[in-house]
Protein backbone atom coordinates (compact mmCIF):
# COMPACT_ATOMS: atom_id res chain seq x y z
CA UNK A 1 0.00 0.00 0.00
CA UNK A 2 1.64 3.27 -1.14
CA UNK A 3 1.00 6.41 0.89
CA UNK A 4 0.22 9.06 -1.73
CA UNK A 5 3.32 10.73 -3.13
CA UNK A 6 5.47 9.72 -0.18
CA UNK A 7 8.01 6.92 0.01
CA UNK A 8 6.24 4.86 2.66
CA UNK A 9 5.16 1.38 1.59
CA UNK A 10 3.28 -1.30 3.49
CA UNK A 11 3.20 -4.76 1.93
CA UNK A 12 -0.43 -5.87 2.22
CA UNK A 13 -0.36 -8.32 -0.69
CA UNK A 14 -0.65 -11.48 1.48
CA UNK A 15 -3.62 -9.99 3.35
CA UNK A 16 -5.17 -8.87 0.07
CA UNK A 17 -4.86 -12.38 -1.39
CA UNK A 18 -6.44 -13.95 1.70
CA UNK A 19 -9.36 -11.51 1.60
CA UNK A 20 -9.86 -12.19 -2.11
CA UNK A 21 -10.05 -15.95 -1.53
CA UNK A 22 -12.68 -15.57 1.19
CA UNK A 23 -14.62 -13.09 -0.95
CA UNK A 24 -14.76 -15.47 -3.92
CA UNK A 25 -16.21 -18.25 -1.77
CA UNK A 26 -18.77 -16.06 -0.02
CA UNK A 27 -20.01 -14.38 -3.18
CA UNK A 28 -19.97 -17.33 -5.56
CA UNK A 29 -21.66 -19.96 -3.40
CA UNK A 30 -23.71 -18.10 -0.82
CA UNK A 31 -24.41 -14.44 -1.36
CA UNK A 32 -25.36 -14.34 -5.04
CA UNK A 33 -27.82 -17.22 -4.63
CA UNK A 34 -29.28 -15.75 -1.46
CA UNK A 35 -29.79 -12.30 -2.97
CA UNK A 36 -31.50 -13.60 -6.09
CA UNK A 37 -33.70 -16.13 -4.27
CA UNK A 38 -34.79 -13.62 -1.62
CA UNK A 39 -35.45 -10.96 -4.23
CA UNK A 40 -37.62 -13.34 -6.28
CA UNK A 41 -39.49 -14.63 -3.22
CA UNK A 42 -40.23 -11.14 -1.85
CA UNK A 43 -41.27 -9.91 -5.29
CA UNK A 44 -43.81 -12.71 -5.70
CA UNK A 45 -45.15 -12.57 -2.12
CA UNK A 46 -45.65 -8.79 -2.25
CA UNK A 47 -47.48 -9.00 -5.55
CA UNK A 48 -44.66 -7.27 -7.42
CA UNK A 49 -44.90 -4.25 -5.12
CA UNK A 50 -41.97 -2.49 -6.81
CA UNK A 51 -43.91 -2.32 -10.08
CA UNK A 52 -47.55 -2.11 -9.03
CA UNK A 53 -47.20 0.67 -6.42
CA UNK A 54 -44.89 3.16 -8.13
CA UNK A 55 -47.56 5.86 -7.84
CA UNK A 56 -47.68 5.40 -4.06
CA UNK A 57 -43.90 5.60 -3.91
CA UNK A 58 -43.83 9.09 -5.37
CA UNK A 59 -46.81 10.13 -3.24
CA UNK A 60 -44.84 9.33 -0.08
CA UNK A 61 -42.03 11.71 -1.05
CA UNK A 62 -44.30 14.69 -0.40
CA UNK A 63 -46.32 13.14 2.42
CA UNK A 64 -45.95 15.42 5.47
CA UNK A 65 -48.27 13.51 7.80
CA UNK A 66 -46.71 12.11 10.98
CA UNK A 67 -47.74 9.57 13.55
CA UNK A 68 -46.64 11.43 16.67
CA UNK A 69 -47.12 15.05 15.65
CA UNK A 70 -43.68 15.81 17.13
CA UNK A 71 -40.62 17.15 15.35
CA UNK A 72 -38.96 14.10 13.82
CA UNK A 73 -37.14 13.22 10.62
CA UNK A 74 -39.50 13.51 7.66
CA UNK A 75 -40.08 10.72 5.17
CA UNK A 76 -38.23 12.68 2.49
CA UNK A 77 -35.27 13.46 4.77
CA UNK A 78 -34.91 9.76 5.61
CA UNK A 79 -35.04 9.02 1.88
CA UNK A 80 -32.36 11.66 1.22
CA UNK A 81 -29.98 10.29 3.86
CA UNK A 82 -30.32 6.74 2.51
CA UNK A 83 -29.81 8.05 -1.03
CA UNK A 84 -26.70 9.86 0.21
CA UNK A 85 -25.05 6.52 0.92
CA UNK A 86 -26.47 4.85 -2.19
CA UNK A 87 -25.49 7.61 -4.61
CA UNK A 88 -21.73 7.70 -4.24
CA UNK A 89 -18.57 5.96 -5.29
CA UNK A 90 -20.50 2.89 -6.42
CA UNK A 91 -22.27 4.94 -9.08
CA UNK A 92 -19.15 6.46 -10.62
CA UNK A 93 -16.15 4.29 -9.73
CA UNK A 94 -18.02 1.04 -8.96
CA UNK A 95 -19.88 0.91 -12.26
CA UNK A 96 -16.73 1.63 -14.24
CA UNK A 97 -14.90 -1.10 -12.32
CA UNK A 98 -17.72 -3.57 -13.00
CA UNK A 99 -17.44 -2.93 -16.75
CA UNK A 100 -13.63 -3.06 -16.76
CA UNK A 101 -13.51 -6.36 -14.84
CA UNK A 102 -16.74 -8.12 -15.81
CA UNK A 103 -17.39 -6.59 -19.23
CA UNK A 104 -20.46 -4.66 -20.43
CA UNK A 105 -22.70 -7.60 -19.44
CA UNK A 106 -22.11 -6.79 -15.77
CA UNK A 107 -24.51 -3.85 -16.17
CA UNK A 108 -27.36 -6.22 -17.05
CA UNK A 109 -26.84 -8.07 -13.76
CA UNK A 110 -26.72 -4.77 -11.90
CA UNK A 111 -30.11 -3.92 -13.38
CA UNK A 112 -31.53 -7.34 -12.55
CA UNK A 113 -30.43 -7.29 -8.93
CA UNK A 114 -31.94 -3.80 -8.60
CA UNK A 115 -35.32 -4.85 -10.07
CA UNK A 116 -35.72 -7.76 -7.67
CA UNK A 117 -33.71 -6.15 -4.88
CA UNK A 118 -36.20 -3.31 -4.61
CA UNK A 119 -38.69 -5.80 -3.14
CA UNK A 120 -36.04 -6.80 -0.60
CA UNK A 121 -35.49 -3.11 0.20
CA UNK A 122 -39.24 -2.73 0.73
CA UNK A 123 -39.34 -5.63 3.21
CA UNK A 124 -36.33 -4.53 5.28
CA UNK A 125 -37.42 -0.88 5.48
CA UNK A 126 -40.98 -1.82 6.46
CA UNK A 127 -39.66 -4.08 9.23
CA UNK A 128 -37.35 -1.30 10.43
CA UNK A 129 -40.36 1.01 10.77
CA UNK A 130 -42.40 -1.64 12.54
CA UNK A 131 -39.82 -2.41 15.23
CA UNK A 132 -38.29 1.08 15.62
CA UNK A 133 -37.80 2.65 19.04
CA UNK A 134 -38.39 6.22 20.31
CA UNK A 135 -35.20 8.22 20.86
CA UNK A 136 -34.44 11.64 22.27
CA UNK A 137 -34.28 13.55 18.98
CA UNK A 138 -35.72 11.02 16.49
CA UNK A 139 -36.72 7.40 16.18
CA UNK A 140 -34.01 4.78 16.00
CA UNK A 141 -34.05 1.30 14.49
CA UNK A 142 -32.75 -1.03 11.80
CA UNK A 143 -31.91 -4.73 11.46
CA UNK A 144 -30.34 -4.97 14.92
CA UNK A 145 -33.67 -3.83 16.36
CA UNK A 146 -35.95 -6.04 14.28
CA UNK A 147 -33.70 -9.03 14.95
CA UNK A 148 -33.75 -8.32 18.69
CA UNK A 149 -37.44 -7.49 19.07
CA UNK A 150 -38.90 -9.43 16.14
CA UNK A 151 -36.83 -12.63 16.29
CA UNK A 152 -35.98 -12.20 20.00
CA UNK A 153 -32.40 -13.15 19.15
CA UNK A 154 -30.06 -10.94 21.13
CA UNK A 155 -26.73 -12.42 20.04
CA UNK A 156 -27.57 -12.24 16.33
CA UNK A 157 -28.72 -8.64 16.74
CA UNK A 158 -25.42 -7.82 18.40
CA UNK A 159 -23.51 -9.56 15.62
CA UNK A 160 -25.31 -7.53 12.98
CA UNK A 161 -24.68 -4.28 14.85
CA UNK A 162 -20.95 -5.04 14.98
CA UNK A 163 -20.79 -6.06 11.31
CA UNK A 164 -22.62 -3.03 9.95
CA UNK A 165 -20.55 -0.69 12.12
CA UNK A 166 -17.36 -2.23 10.69
CA UNK A 167 -18.80 -2.20 7.14
CA UNK A 168 -20.26 1.28 6.86
CA UNK A 169 -18.85 3.27 9.72
CA UNK A 170 -15.30 2.19 9.00
CA UNK A 171 -14.60 0.16 5.80
CA UNK A 172 -16.94 1.96 3.38
CA UNK A 173 -15.74 5.36 4.50
CA UNK A 174 -12.25 4.32 3.43
CA UNK A 175 -13.59 3.47 -0.06
CA UNK A 176 -15.34 6.83 -0.40
CA UNK A 177 -12.31 8.77 0.78
CA UNK A 178 -10.01 6.75 -1.52
CA UNK A 179 -12.17 7.62 -4.52
CA UNK A 180 -12.31 11.33 -3.68
CA UNK A 181 -8.56 11.58 -3.36
CA UNK A 182 -7.95 9.60 -6.56
CA UNK A 183 -10.33 11.78 -8.59
CA UNK A 184 -8.96 15.07 -7.28
CA UNK A 185 -5.39 13.88 -7.79
CA UNK A 186 -6.07 13.02 -11.46
CA UNK A 187 -8.08 16.17 -12.20
CA UNK A 188 -6.05 18.75 -10.28
CA UNK A 189 -2.89 16.99 -9.06
CA UNK A 190 -3.87 17.48 -5.42
CA UNK A 191 -1.85 15.54 -2.84
CA UNK A 192 -4.08 12.77 -1.39
CA UNK A 193 -2.63 13.38 2.08
CA UNK A 194 -3.74 17.02 2.03
CA UNK A 195 -7.17 16.16 0.58
CA UNK A 196 -7.56 13.38 3.13
CA UNK A 197 -6.82 15.75 5.99
CA UNK A 198 -9.42 18.26 4.75
CA UNK A 199 -12.10 15.58 4.24
CA UNK A 200 -11.38 14.20 7.69
CA UNK A 201 -11.83 17.60 9.34
CA UNK A 202 -15.16 18.26 7.60
CA UNK A 203 -16.44 14.73 8.26
CA UNK A 204 -15.65 15.03 11.96
CA UNK A 205 -17.49 18.35 12.17
CA UNK A 206 -20.66 16.91 10.65
CA UNK A 207 -20.37 13.59 12.54
CA UNK A 208 -20.56 15.40 15.87
CA UNK A 209 -23.69 17.27 14.72
CA UNK A 210 -26.11 14.31 14.89
CA UNK A 211 -28.78 12.97 12.52
CA UNK A 212 -30.63 16.29 12.14
CA UNK A 213 -27.54 18.00 10.74
CA UNK A 214 -26.87 15.00 8.47
CA UNK A 215 -30.48 15.07 7.27
CA UNK A 216 -30.33 18.80 6.48
CA UNK A 217 -27.05 18.52 4.57
CA UNK A 218 -28.16 15.43 2.63
CA UNK A 219 -31.60 16.77 1.69
CA UNK A 220 -29.85 19.68 -0.08
CA UNK A 221 -26.81 17.94 -1.56
CA UNK A 222 -28.28 14.67 -2.85
CA UNK A 223 -31.03 15.95 -5.19
CA UNK A 224 -28.72 18.65 -6.55
CA UNK A 225 -25.75 16.42 -7.34
CA UNK A 226 -27.80 13.49 -8.67
CA UNK A 227 -29.83 15.75 -10.96
CA UNK A 228 -26.73 17.52 -12.29
CA UNK A 229 -24.91 14.29 -13.05
CA UNK A 230 -28.01 12.78 -14.66
CA UNK A 231 -28.50 15.82 -16.92
CA UNK A 232 -24.88 15.77 -18.11
CA UNK A 233 -25.04 12.03 -18.84
CA UNK A 234 -28.33 12.55 -20.70
CA UNK A 235 -26.68 15.22 -22.84
CA UNK A 236 -23.86 12.80 -23.71
CA UNK A 237 -26.40 10.09 -24.58
CA UNK A 238 -28.31 12.51 -26.84
CA UNK A 239 -25.03 13.48 -28.49
CA UNK A 240 -24.54 9.79 -29.24
CA UNK A 241 -28.19 8.77 -29.70
CA UNK A 242 -27.34 6.62 -32.69
CA UNK A 243 -25.12 4.45 -30.45
CA UNK A 244 -27.81 3.65 -27.86
CA UNK A 245 -29.06 0.48 -29.66
CA UNK A 246 -25.44 -0.66 -29.97
CA UNK A 247 -24.79 -0.08 -26.25
CA UNK A 248 -27.93 -1.97 -25.21
CA UNK A 249 -27.06 -4.85 -27.54
CA UNK A 250 -23.52 -4.89 -26.16
CA UNK A 251 -24.83 -5.16 -22.58
CA UNK A 252 -27.29 -7.97 -23.35
CA UNK A 253 -24.94 -9.94 -25.60
CA UNK A 254 -22.18 -9.83 -23.02
CA UNK A 255 -24.58 -10.81 -20.25
CA UNK A 256 -25.59 -14.06 -22.01
CA UNK A 257 -23.19 -14.30 -24.96
CA UNK A 258 -21.66 -17.60 -26.08
CA UNK A 259 -18.21 -16.05 -25.95
CA UNK A 260 -18.51 -15.37 -22.23
CA UNK A 261 -19.83 -18.87 -21.48
CA UNK A 262 -17.17 -20.60 -23.57
CA UNK A 263 -14.38 -18.53 -22.08
CA UNK A 264 -15.48 -19.10 -18.50
CA UNK A 265 -16.10 -15.41 -18.04
CA UNK A 266 -19.87 -15.50 -17.50
CA UNK A 267 -19.49 -16.28 -13.80
CA UNK A 268 -17.17 -13.31 -13.35
CA UNK A 269 -19.59 -11.06 -15.24
CA UNK A 270 -22.49 -12.08 -12.96
CA UNK A 271 -20.44 -11.87 -9.76
CA UNK A 272 -18.96 -8.45 -10.49
CA UNK A 273 -22.29 -7.06 -11.67
CA UNK A 274 -24.12 -8.18 -8.54
CA UNK A 275 -21.29 -7.09 -6.23
CA UNK A 276 -21.15 -3.58 -7.61
CA UNK A 277 -24.94 -3.43 -7.87
CA UNK A 278 -25.33 -4.29 -4.19
CA UNK A 279 -22.59 -1.86 -3.17
CA UNK A 280 -24.46 0.87 -5.01
CA UNK A 281 -28.14 0.26 -4.15
CA UNK A 282 -27.64 -1.58 -0.81
CA UNK A 283 -30.87 -3.59 -1.22
CA UNK A 284 -30.74 -6.38 1.37
CA UNK A 285 -27.55 -5.15 2.96
CA UNK A 286 -29.38 -3.88 6.04
CA UNK A 287 -28.06 -0.32 5.81
CA UNK A 288 -30.95 1.80 4.53
CA UNK A 289 -33.36 0.41 7.19
CA UNK A 290 -31.31 2.24 9.84
CA UNK A 291 -32.38 5.55 8.31
CA UNK A 292 -35.82 4.33 7.23
CA UNK A 293 -36.59 3.72 10.91
CA UNK A 294 -35.99 7.37 11.80
CA UNK A 295 -38.88 8.67 9.69
CA UNK A 296 -42.10 9.69 11.43
CA UNK A 297 -44.88 8.19 9.29
CA UNK A 298 -48.40 6.90 9.93
CA UNK A 299 -47.81 3.44 8.46
CA UNK A 300 -44.62 1.32 8.15
CA UNK A 301 -45.36 0.48 4.51
CA UNK A 302 -44.95 4.13 3.55
CA UNK A 303 -41.23 4.08 4.27
CA UNK A 304 -40.91 0.66 2.68
CA UNK A 305 -42.21 2.14 -0.55
CA UNK A 306 -39.82 5.09 -0.26
CA UNK A 307 -36.80 2.79 0.04
CA UNK A 308 -37.92 0.63 -2.87
CA UNK A 309 -37.98 3.80 -4.97
CA UNK A 310 -34.45 4.58 -3.78
CA UNK A 311 -33.13 1.37 -5.35
CA UNK A 312 -34.67 2.28 -8.71
CA UNK A 313 -33.30 5.83 -8.54
CA UNK A 314 -29.80 4.66 -7.71
CA UNK A 315 -29.23 1.78 -10.11
CA UNK A 316 -31.63 2.29 -13.01
CA UNK A 317 -30.91 6.01 -13.30
CA UNK A 318 -27.58 7.10 -11.81
CA UNK A 319 -25.64 3.86 -12.38
CA UNK A 320 -27.00 3.60 -15.93
CA UNK A 321 -25.71 7.12 -16.60
CA UNK A 322 -22.15 6.04 -15.83
CA UNK A 323 -22.55 2.81 -17.78
CA UNK A 324 -23.62 4.65 -20.94
CA UNK A 325 -20.80 7.18 -20.56
CA UNK A 326 -18.18 4.44 -20.31
CA UNK A 327 -19.61 2.24 -23.08
CA UNK A 328 -20.26 5.09 -25.53
CA UNK A 329 -16.65 6.22 -25.13
CA UNK A 330 -15.35 2.73 -25.94
CA UNK A 331 -12.55 3.16 -23.37
CA UNK A 332 -13.52 0.30 -21.08
CA UNK A 333 -10.83 -1.95 -22.60
CA UNK A 334 -8.06 0.62 -22.09
CA UNK A 335 -5.12 -0.73 -20.07
CA UNK A 336 -4.31 1.12 -16.86
CA UNK A 337 -7.73 2.71 -16.39
CA UNK A 338 -9.74 1.55 -13.38
CA UNK A 339 -12.45 2.90 -11.14
CA UNK A 340 -13.00 6.63 -11.14
CA UNK A 341 -10.13 7.25 -13.58
CA UNK A 342 -12.05 5.27 -16.23
CA UNK A 343 -15.18 7.36 -15.68
CA UNK A 344 -13.16 10.57 -15.87
CA UNK A 345 -11.41 9.51 -19.09
CA UNK A 346 -14.73 8.44 -20.65
CA UNK A 347 -16.44 11.75 -19.97
CA UNK A 348 -13.34 13.68 -21.04
CA UNK A 349 -13.42 11.92 -24.42
CA UNK A 350 -16.98 13.16 -24.94
CA UNK A 351 -17.02 16.73 -23.64
CA UNK A 352 -13.37 17.76 -23.45
CA UNK A 353 -10.83 18.22 -20.67
CA UNK A 354 -13.34 19.78 -18.28
CA UNK A 355 -15.09 16.39 -18.09
CA UNK A 356 -12.47 15.00 -15.73
CA UNK A 357 -12.83 18.08 -13.54
CA UNK A 358 -16.64 17.76 -13.46
CA UNK A 359 -16.41 14.08 -12.43
CA UNK A 360 -13.93 14.97 -9.70
CA UNK A 361 -16.31 17.57 -8.27
CA UNK A 362 -19.36 15.30 -8.63
CA UNK A 363 -17.47 12.41 -7.05
CA UNK A 364 -16.48 14.64 -4.15
CA UNK A 365 -20.12 15.53 -3.49
CA UNK A 366 -21.35 11.98 -4.05
CA UNK A 367 -18.70 10.32 -1.91
CA UNK A 368 -18.70 12.92 0.85
CA UNK A 369 -22.45 12.64 1.31
CA UNK A 370 -21.94 8.88 1.53
CA UNK A 371 -19.33 9.36 4.26
CA UNK A 372 -21.73 11.30 6.48
CA UNK A 373 -24.56 8.85 5.77
CA UNK A 374 -22.31 5.86 6.47
CA UNK A 375 -21.33 7.43 9.74
CA UNK A 376 -24.97 7.54 10.85
CA UNK A 377 -25.44 3.83 10.11
CA UNK A 378 -22.57 3.10 12.44
CA UNK A 379 -23.84 5.49 15.12
CA UNK A 380 -27.32 3.95 15.12
CA UNK A 381 -25.83 0.53 15.80
CA UNK A 382 -23.31 1.75 18.35
CA UNK A 383 -26.30 3.14 20.25
CA UNK A 384 -27.90 -0.29 20.06
CA UNK A 385 -24.80 -1.96 21.53
CA UNK A 386 -24.19 0.52 24.34
CA UNK A 387 -25.38 3.83 25.76
CA UNK A 388 -21.93 4.84 26.98
CA UNK A 389 -21.08 8.23 25.48
CA UNK A 390 -17.33 7.61 25.40
CA UNK A 391 -17.84 4.62 23.09
CA UNK A 392 -19.81 6.78 20.65
CA UNK A 393 -17.13 9.45 20.83
CA UNK A 394 -14.41 6.93 20.00
CA UNK A 395 -16.48 5.64 17.07
CA UNK A 396 -16.98 9.18 15.74
CA UNK A 397 -13.24 9.77 15.82
CA UNK A 398 -12.51 6.45 14.09
CA UNK A 399 -15.27 6.77 11.49
CA UNK A 400 -15.02 10.44 10.61
CA UNK A 401 -11.30 10.63 11.32
CA UNK A 402 -9.02 7.61 11.22
CA UNK A 403 -10.72 5.52 8.53
CA UNK A 404 -11.54 8.47 6.29
CA UNK A 405 -7.87 9.39 6.39
CA UNK A 406 -6.81 5.75 5.90
CA UNK A 407 -8.83 5.62 2.70
CA UNK A 408 -7.02 8.69 1.44
CA UNK A 409 -3.66 6.93 1.59
CA UNK A 410 -4.58 3.26 0.98
CA UNK A 411 -4.50 1.40 -2.33
CA UNK A 412 -7.57 1.10 -4.57
CA UNK A 413 -7.63 -2.71 -4.54
CA UNK A 414 -7.19 -3.05 -0.79
CA UNK A 415 -10.08 -0.78 0.24
CA UNK A 416 -12.47 -2.40 -2.27
CA UNK A 417 -11.48 -5.94 -1.28
CA UNK A 418 -12.00 -5.15 2.38
CA UNK A 419 -15.34 -3.53 1.61
CA UNK A 420 -16.54 -6.58 -0.38
CA UNK A 421 -15.69 -8.89 2.52
CA UNK A 422 -17.66 -6.93 5.11
CA UNK A 423 -20.50 -6.35 2.63
CA UNK A 424 -20.89 -10.12 2.15
CA UNK A 425 -20.94 -10.85 5.89
CA UNK A 426 -23.41 -8.13 6.88
CA UNK A 427 -25.75 -8.93 3.96
CA UNK A 428 -25.91 -12.64 4.78
CA UNK A 429 -26.74 -11.83 8.40
CA UNK A 430 -29.55 -9.46 7.34
CA UNK A 431 -31.02 -11.81 4.71
CA UNK A 432 -31.34 -14.59 7.29
CA UNK A 433 -33.35 -12.23 9.51
CA UNK A 434 -35.56 -11.12 6.60
CA UNK A 435 -36.49 -14.71 5.78
CA UNK A 436 -37.76 -15.20 9.34
CA UNK A 437 -39.54 -11.84 9.67
CA UNK A 438 -40.87 -11.10 6.17
CA UNK A 439 -44.32 -12.43 7.09
CA UNK A 440 -44.93 -9.25 9.11
CA UNK A 441 -44.03 -7.06 6.11
CA UNK A 442 -46.49 -9.03 3.96
CA UNK A 443 -49.27 -8.53 6.55
CA UNK A 444 -48.52 -4.82 6.80
CA UNK A 445 -48.68 -4.47 3.02
CA UNK A 446 -52.07 -6.21 2.99
CA UNK A 447 -53.28 -3.87 5.72
CA UNK A 448 -52.07 -0.83 3.77
CA UNK A 449 -53.66 -2.01 0.51
CA UNK A 450 -56.94 -2.80 2.27
CA UNK A 451 -57.12 0.74 3.64
CA UNK A 452 -56.32 2.23 0.23
CA UNK A 453 -59.03 0.10 -1.40
CA UNK A 454 -61.53 1.43 1.15
CA UNK A 455 -60.73 4.95 -0.05
CA UNK A 456 -58.47 5.94 2.85
CA UNK A 457 -55.94 8.38 1.38
CA UNK A 458 -53.66 8.29 4.42
CA UNK A 459 -53.48 4.75 5.85
CA UNK A 460 -52.69 4.53 9.56
CA UNK A 461 -51.20 1.57 11.42
CA UNK A 462 -52.06 0.65 15.01
CA UNK A 463 -50.15 -2.06 16.84
CA UNK A 464 -53.42 -3.83 17.48
CA UNK A 465 -53.40 -4.59 13.74
CA UNK A 466 -50.58 -7.08 14.47
CA UNK A 467 -51.57 -8.58 17.82
CA UNK A 468 -48.88 -11.30 17.62
CA UNK A 469 -46.11 -8.70 18.05
CA UNK A 470 -48.06 -5.82 19.64
CA UNK A 471 -46.06 -6.06 22.85
CA UNK A 472 -42.80 -5.48 20.96
CA UNK A 473 -43.91 -2.26 19.20
CA UNK A 474 -42.87 0.68 21.39
CA UNK A 475 -43.18 3.39 18.73
CA UNK A 476 -46.80 2.67 17.75
CA UNK A 477 -50.05 3.38 19.59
Amino acid sequence: MLLANHNITLNLDPLNEAITTVNDALWAYLLIGALILCGLYFTIRTGFVQFTMIGDMFRQLVDSSSKSGKKHISSFQAFAVSMATRVGTGNLAGVATAIAVGGPGAIFWMWLIALFGSATAFVEATLAQLFKRPSSDSFIGGPAYYIRHGMHNKWMAGLFAVLITLTFGLSYNSIQSNAICGALNQAFGFDPLVVGAIITAIALFIAFGGIHRIARVSSVMVPFMAFGYFILALVVVIMNIDMVPHVLRLIVENAFGFEQVAGGGLGMTIMVGIKRGLFSNEAGEGSAPNVAATADVTHPVKQGLIQALGVFTDTLLVCSCTAFLVLVSGMYNTEGLEGIQLTQASLESQVGSWGAIFVAIALFLFAFSSIIGNYYYGEANIRYLTDKKWVLTVFRILSGGAFVFLGAVASFKFVWNLGDLFMALVTLCNLIALVFLCKYAFKLLKNYRDQRRRGIENPVFHRSDLPEVAGDLEAWD
